[in-house]
């Protein structure tokens, strides 16, 4: 049987030595060590989307493709250090019928898989929020299903202080009405992202996505009577 694709220590271990050494001079001398680092994530990040795309339908073209450049945009940043200290990557649903998207961060001490709407448009915002309002119960039936719970815990994301405007400050579904982003988060150890297992449970997790996925895709495709604007 072919050994599944893994994440090797000197990964993470090369993203504590840039963090402590966060300058290109330092990042040119080890460009060697930075490629052959890089392709094992681009391995994994590859093993990952021919298997995420099983049961799913991506935009990706290749793992390659899929993993973030190590180098900072640091045009508008107070923090000048060129080069990110985690592996990143995304996946990106395909068609405007499927919303949503996939995403891996690997870091010493802070590795975890995410997915959902880190920036929603005023339009989707507004259109959640009308489904809300009219339907809660669809949407906190995933959010209290074992299968969310036992995986991502909570929904996360930014949230207003105050009732978003047009609502009732005592509507039974307010603490969803003030979300105005929908993230779900997966934390895993160090021991779990260098683990065999560690292909198998990122798939399982980002399977794990799809309830809230198809929910958030069928609600941003229709009007409020549920007629399709495709």
């Amino acid at each position: 049987m072919e050994n599944p694709i893994t994440i090797p220590k000197s990964s993470l271990d090369f993203l504590q030595q840039l963090k402590l050494n966060n300058n290109k001079p330092w990042f040119d001398e080890h460009k060697p060590e930075y490629l052959i680092e890089l392709n094992h994530i681009q391995n994994f990040a590859d093993a990952l989307l021919k298997a995420l795309s099983k049961t799913d339908v991506l935009e990706n073209a290749s793992g390659k493709k899929s993993v973030y450049r190590i180098y900072r945009d640091i045009r508008f940043s107070k923090d000048k250090t060129p080069f990110k200290t985690f592996w990143g990557g995304s996946y990106t649903r395909a068609t405007a019928a499927r919303r949503g998207g996939y995403y891996f961060h690997l870091e010493k001490g802070n590795s975890f898989l995410a997915g959902g709407f880190w920036g929603p448009n005023a339009a989707d915002l507004k259109r959640i929020r009308a489904e809300f309002d009219l339907d809660p119960e669809t949407f906190q039936k995933i959010l209290n299903s074992k299968s969310f719970k036992n995986t991502f815990g909570t929904l996360q994301g930014e949230q207003l202080k105050t009732t978003p405007k047009g609502f009732d400050p005592n509507h039974p579904a307010i603490d969803l009405l003030r979300f105005k982003q929908f993230l779900i988060m997966k934390h895993f150890t160090d021991d779990e992202v260098l683990s065999y297992e560690f292909l198998g449970q990122a798939l399982e997790t980002f399977k794990n996505m799809r309830p809230f996925f198809d929910y958030m895709s069928e609600v941003l495709t229709t009007d409020t009577n549920g007629v399709s604007i495709l």
